[in-house]
């Protein structure tokens, strides 16, 4: 195995990090490679709030879903789908016109994945640098205070917060397990798969639920679904949503 796969392969989310500050080289090489990933017909639908300011991520360690750790964190990176650029520069340019179609959920799309694809290279660069990261896909919560905390404009959405740090001394990785590839892979088109696959599928994760005392005469998905998905932190996280979308437009 290559040292570019090896680097992809070994990474694991961080969330102990080195007391250490992360060099400027180092946060350059990051970014540097977060703005070269590929984008839809190279027009860089993000932008990338830096947040190094120690009270900043105190707030955000609160705001999203109190995670301390995010505090502690040596950098913080925000990316952001951004719509908002092209859309002045149209105005400033004077070329819309009453009947000229105006940003919507195409450009919205287009944005996410240029975002997303830009956050996963500095991921990767970070992971080469010895520097680990983490998700924080709760920066999409709490709009009207996330919205006021980075002064953010329409037709902008914060779609992930990455946290960065160095790896500390003996750090032992452990790597979680996904989903078999015969359940993600699919040749020429979607297969939607039976009941019996999908029991099959989720084989693992029901034996490791099972295994936990404190689970006893529970089901995994019953447990997850009330945790996850119709918890009151989803439609929180729901509303959120809702809003930034209204924000696009």
């Amino acid at each position: 195995m290559n040292e570019t796969l090896k680097t992809i392969n070994n990474r694991v989310s961080l969330r102990w990090y080195e007391k250490k500050k992360i060099s400027t080289e180092h946060m350059d090489k990051i970014i540097e490679s977060a703005i070269g990933a590929p984008t839809a017909g190279n027009m860089v639908m993000y932008s990338i709030i830096h947040i190094q300011n120690k009270k900043t991520m105190k707030k955000l360690a609160i705001s999203c879903d109190s995670q301390p750790f995010i505090g502690t964190a040596s950098d913080i990176l925000i990316f952001v789908a951004d719509f908002n650029k092209w859309n002045s520069y149209y105005k400033n340019e004077g070329v819309y016109c009453d009947k000229g179609r105006r940003p919507g959920n195409a450009e919205m799309l287009l944005a996410f994945e240029d975002t997303m694809i830009a956050s996963e290279n500095a991921v990767i660069a970070g992971e080469s640098l010895g520097i680990g990261s983490c998700y924080i896909g709760d920066i999409l919560e709490n709009y009207e205070y996330h919205k006021e905390l980075l002064d953010l404009p329409d037709y902008t959405i914060p779609l992930g917060m990455l946290t960065f740090g160095y790896y500390p001394k003996d750090y032992k990785r452990v790597k979680r397990e996904r989903f078999n590839r015969e359940f993600i892979v699919f040749d020429e088109k979607y297969k939607k798969l039976d009941k019996a696959e999908l029991k099959t599928m989720f084989e693992l994760k029901e034996k490791e639920f099972s295994t936990k005392d404190s689970n006893e005469g529970k089901s995994f998905a019953g447990e997850f679904y009330k945790r996850k998905t119709n918890s009151d932190f989803m439609e929180n996280f729901e509303r959120s949503v809702d809003q930034w979308f209204k924000n696009w437009k």
